[in-house]
């Protein structure tokens, strides 16, 4: 999911959440358009990232590897390997990781806002 040579940035009670999140930026200082970021997460077991709000981008979140729920706006979404949680500029988000034991690994792909969705 990562290239060894990437270090992670540690990220504590992200959004006033609870635990750990590595998070691995994969394209570096490069701008790849319309994609503002890519990175690779994970979050440590029983965490969870706070309600936060896209203020800049469309996100997709694909989970890699692990079990949760995520909240968009409040609704929930159960996460398992392979689910991708679509979320529009504008909206909040929330993600929990609901193993004691796992991390939730996920990557997060943003694109601009100005970039039109279907």
């Amino acid at each position: 999911m990562k290239p060894e040579s990437i270090q992670p940035h540690r990220q504590n009670d992200l959004f006033g959440g609870q635990g750990e999140v590595l998070v691995y930026n994969l394209l570096g200082r490069r701008s790849i358009a319309p994609f503002e970021a890519v990175l690779a997460c994970e979050l440590a077991p029983g965490g969870f990232v706070g309600a936060h709000v896209q203020q800049s981008a469309h996100e997709i979140v694909v989970i890699t590897e692990g079990q949760g729920v995520a909240h968009v706006d409040g609704e929930p979404q159960n996460l398992v390997s392979g689910t991708v949680v679509f979320l529009p500029y504008g909206k909040q988000l929330t993600l929990k990781n609901t193993s004691e034991t796992a991390p939730l690994r996920y990557l997060i792909v943003k694109s601009h806002a100005t970039v039109g969705i279907d």
